[in-house]
C-alpha cells in the first residue's frame, strides 16, 4: 500500500550546528511522513504484505505512531484494522488511528502489556498484526531511511547518526541498511558511529551499554513523556545494543527537562516541529557534543522521527502564552522591544 512514503527532507541545521559548535549537523526529517512519523515506513511494507499473504485484518501494537501508520494503510487496503495501545497513549495519537477507521483496543497498562496481548490476539483471530507475526518484513521497511540519508549525502555515510530508541528495530534496520549500501559498493568505507538515544525514565539498552553488560534488564513501569519510546522491555534491546558497540558508537539518555529543551531548540534554530521522541534526539546529541563523546569536526545526522502535534500534552509545559492586548499601536509598543 503506498500513500507517498519516505524521501522525506535531510535538513542541513546551520543554525542549530553554529549553537552546538559542529561542524556539519543534519537532520532526517521524518515528522514530514503521511501519518506524521517514520512509522510509515514499516506500515507500508508490512500491510502490503499482509495482503499478499491473504491476510483479512491487520493491526498492531503500539505506543502511538505506529497505530496511525497501520490503521492508514489499512483504510488504503480496505481491510479491517486492530490496534492495542497502553490506555495512557497521547490523545492525538489515539484520535489519528481511530479517525482512519482502526478499532482501538486500549490497555489497562504498560506497551510491554499491551504487546503481549496483541500477541495472543494474533494467534486467536488469525489476524496480521504487522510489528509481530509479520515483524520479519516489518523491520525491513525502516532501512529505507539510511538508504535515502545516504543518497541525500551523494553516496556517503555519515560520520554519526543519532537515533532514538524504543525497542531498538529503527536502530538495527538503520544499521543494516548501511551495511547493505556499503557491501553493494553505493557508498564507501563505512566508518558512522551508531549513538542510541532514550528518555531517561525508560533506557534499558542505554544502560546495558554504561554498564558494559550483555543483558538488556527490562524497565518495569517507564515514567517518561516521551510515551513512543517507552518500551520497558524492547524486542530489538540486544541487536540494538550489538549495533552500537560493532559500530563503535555510543548511547546516553535525555531527563524530561532535557527532552523539552530539546524539542524547542530544534524548533528555535531549524523551524522544525518535533514530539519528545525527536527532542531525546536532539538533548543526547548536545549532550555527547559537550561531553567530547561526538568530535564537533565530524559530521551528524539525527533522525527526527514524529510531528509534534501528536504529542500537544507534553510540550504544552513548554508553551508560551500568547500576550493579549487592546487592538491600538499604543498598546503593541509596550510589548514590543
Amino acid at each position: 500500500m503506498n500513500l507517498g512514503v519516505g524521501l522525506t527532507i535531510l535538513h542541513e541545521c546551520k543554525r542549530l550546528a553554529e549553537t552546538l559548535r559542529l561542524r556539519k549537523l543534519y537532520v532526517k526529517d521524518d515528522t514530514v511522513n503521511p501519518t506524521g512519523s517514520f512509522k510509515d515506513r514499516p506500515a507500508t511494507v508490512a500491510v502490503s504484505k499482509a495482503l499478499e499473504l491473504g491476510f483479512k485484518a491487520v493491526g498492531c501494537a503500539s505506543t502511538g505512531n505506529l497505530a496511525a501508520a497501520t490503521a492508514a494503510h489499512a483504510a488504503k487496503a480496505g481491510i479491517p484494522c486492530y490496534v492495542f495501545i497502553p490506555s495512557n497513549t497521547e490523545i492525538n495519537k489515539v484520535l489519528q488511528a481511530a479517525t482512519y477507521g482502526a478499532k482501538i483496543i486500549a490497555v489497562k497498562g504498560t506497551y510491554d502489556e499491551a504487546n503481549r496481548l496483541a500477541a495472543q490476539a494474533s494467534d486467536l483471530y488469525d489476524w496480521a498484526l504487522v510489528n509481530i507475526n509479520l515483524r520479519p518484513y516489518y523491520v525491513e521497511g525502516s532501512k529505507t531511511l539510511a538508504f535515502e540519508t545516504c543518497e541525500q549525502l551523494e553516496w556517503n555515510a555519515p560520520d554519526n547518526i543519532v537515533i532514538p530508541m524504543g525497542s531498538g528495530a529503527l536502530l538495527c534496520a538503520i544499521w543494516r541498511g548501511l551495511k547493505q549500501f556499503s557491501r553493494v559498493g553505493l557508498i564507501d568505507e563505512l566508518k558512522t558511529r551508531i549513538i542510541g538515544a532514550q528518555p531517561g525514565g525508560c533506557s534499558p539498552i542505554v544502560s546495558a551499554f554504561k554498564s558494559n553488560s550483555d543483558d538488556v534488564i527490562p524497565v518495569e513501569k517507564p515514567n517518561t513523556i516521551a510515551k513512543s519510546l517507552a518500551i520497558g522491555d524492547p524486542g530489538d534491546g540486544i541487536y540494538a545494543l550489538n549495533a552500537i558497540r560493532e559500530s563503535g558508537g555510543a548511547a546516553e539518555s535525555a531527563t524530561d527537562a532535557e527532552i523539552l529543551e530539546g524539542i524547542k531548540l530544534l524548533a528555535k534554530t531549524e523551524g522544525i516541529f518535533s514530539e519528545p521522541a525527536g527532542g531525546v534526539t536532539i538533548a543526547v546529541l548536545k549532550k555527547l557534543v559537550e561531553a567530547g563523546e561526538i568530535p564537533r569536526d565530524e559530521d551528524v545526522v539525527c533522525c527526527v522521527t514524529g510531528n509534534g502535534f501528536k504529542s500537544t500534552d507534553a510540550i504544552l509545559k513548554i508553551f508560551t502564552e500568547p500576550v493579549e492586548i487592546e487592538p491600538t499601536i499604543e498598546e503593541l509598543k509596550k510589548i514590543v522591544k
